[in-house]
């Protein structure tokens, strides 16, 4: 399959990588920058397009992966739904619900197939704590705590035209960096049903926040607390824990244990942005290219894709409102 990539940044050059080790090729890039567009096209043999249209036009290009600022991923998708071409999205989805059920509908009219760059869903440590749920092992699952206590250093967001702001990123910590969490909670414990939390911004000088707290309270019972921040120094693993009336799991980093003493090292992603191994981000390709060709949903299509986005815009206005969220009235 030939792709075509929108973004020409980090993210960007990481679903490169990860496209050629799952045998793709890549086409054509889209990026705002200039330079970073041409040299990310010279690296894999790609043209180099100036506009999104010209990038749409290219007849060969059957896949669209978006990397580009939060902010525009709805947009962007849309034009390549209806250029009927499939679509694998950098997380969030979207910032907005709103924009995200506009896109749901044009995929379903083009009848193509769209997934969401939720590469977590895929890690052999969450395989392995999904199946144990599924399986009953814990019994039943009564309390979630999530723990996102990473660093970003000032220049993370001072160099970046669209980090912690309200138009392109949807928000700080917890749209970018915390969503990861909040689908995994959303993926092994089923629909949350009410969301509250309070949000602040202590150390970064951004518009959102870099520091968050929310609850979920799920349709099966379980009640979830979360913990979000870009600057707690040196950063420390994504901490999951699950506990039932049988045993607990948890998760550290990306490494599963039922005890809580044993620690995995720690992540890159705890401290810097930098993705150096884009393996993760290869079994969501793989993945898509399957559900592309079976036509069956990817492991995180649009309509899952979604309910993050939903979790976060609730926390939010938990924050400004100073009370609870009931999703399920809209």
């Amino acid at each position: 399959m030939n792709v075509g990539l929108i973004g020409a940044g980090n993210i960007s050059d990481t679903h490169a990588r990860a496209a050629v080790a799952a045998g793709l090729r890549i086409a054509g890039v889209y990026g705002e920058n200039r330079d970073k567009t041409q040299q990310l096209a010279e690296r894999h043999g790609a043209a180099a397009c100036r506009t999104l249209d010209e990038l749409l036009a290219g007849s060969s290009i059957e896949v669209v992966m978006i990397g580009s600022p939060s902010g525009c991923h709805a947009d962007q998708a849309i034009a390549a739904v209806r250029a009927r071409r499939h679509v694998l999205v950098e997380k969030p989805l979207d910032i907005s619900t709103a924009r995200i059920d506009t896109l749901i509908d044009e995929v379903s009219r083009a009848g193509v197939t769209l997934g969401v760059f939720f590469q977590d869903r895929l890690k052999p440590g969450i395989v392995e704590m999904k199946r144990r749920l599924d399986a009953g092992d814990i019994g039943v699952p009564l309390l979630a705590t999530g723990e996102v206590k990473w660093h970003r250093p000032p220049e993370y967001y001072a160099r970046s035209r669209w980090r912690g702001t309200w138009a392109l990123d949807g928000g700080g910590a917890l749209m970018n960096q915390g969503i990861h969490t909040v689908d995994l909670l959303l993926h092994l414990l089923g629909r949350a049903t009410r969301v509250s939390g309070s949000t602040a911004t202590r150390v970064h000088k951004i518009e959102a926040e870099d520091t968050a707290t929310a609850m979920l309270e799920f349709e099966n019972g379980a009640v979830a607390t979360l913990d979000v921040t870009t600057a707690a120094f040196p950063g420390r693993p994504r901490r999951l824990l699950i506990a039932g009336s049988a045993g607990s799991l948890l998760l550290e980093g990306d490494h599963l244990t039922e005890t809580a003493h044993q620690r995995d090292a720690v992540p890159e992603n705890a401290a810097s942005a930098a993705v150096s191994d884009a393996a993760a981000h290869q079994r969501i390709i793989e993945d898509f290219v399957d559900a592309v060709r079976r036509r069956r949903p990817p492991v995180c299509d649009a309509v899952e894709g979604r309910r993050s986005v939903e979790v976060v815009e609730g926390v939010y206005r938990s924050s400004r409102e100073m009370r609870a969220i009931d999703l399920r009235r809209g």
